[in-house]
């Protein structure tokens, strides 16, 4: 069960809704869970709630708009960045704040999902690679 809790609030957690993951992670680790598979749900859960954005990009944009759940000039700020320094920008998808809206905004530009798979996959597993350093060190 510790490992479907982790899973989903790093899922949840990487959608536009605000919730933090690594608290637990940092939790479960103490806890004397097994390390590594912590780290692998976590980042698994992680990089698929970015996918959600993605698709939420993909189907969502006029719709989000429409219903005010996402400001244009929040829109706006983050296509901006996401076109002047492309696909690398979401090497900070795993920013709070920032993170959520690029991988959104990979969607509405329609950015090449195998690569956005890779890179986010990437960036969400070195983050919490790094927490459970240091909480194990």
């Amino acid at each position: 069960m510790v490992y479907l809790t982790l899973f989903f609030v790093a899922f949840v957690s990487a959608t536009l809704l605000p919730m933090g993951s690594e608290a637990l992670l940092v939790y479960d680790i103490h806890e004397g869970y097994a390390v590594w598979s912590l780290w692998l749900v976590a980042s698994v859960g992680n990089t698929l709630g970015s996918m959600v954005n993605y698709w939420l990009g993909l189907k969502g944009e006029a719709y989000l708009e429409k219903r005010a759940y996402l400001g244009r000039e929040k829109m706006a700020r983050a296509s901006r960045s996401f076109g002047r320094y492309g696909g690398w920008t979401l090497l900070l998808s795993w920013m709070p704040i920032i993170g959520d809206p690029l991988t959104f905004i990979a969607g509405v530009l329609r950015y090449r999902f195998k690569r956005f798979v890779v890179i986010v996959a990437a960036a969400k597993a070195a983050r919490y690679a790094v927490i459970t350093l240091m909480v194990t060190l």
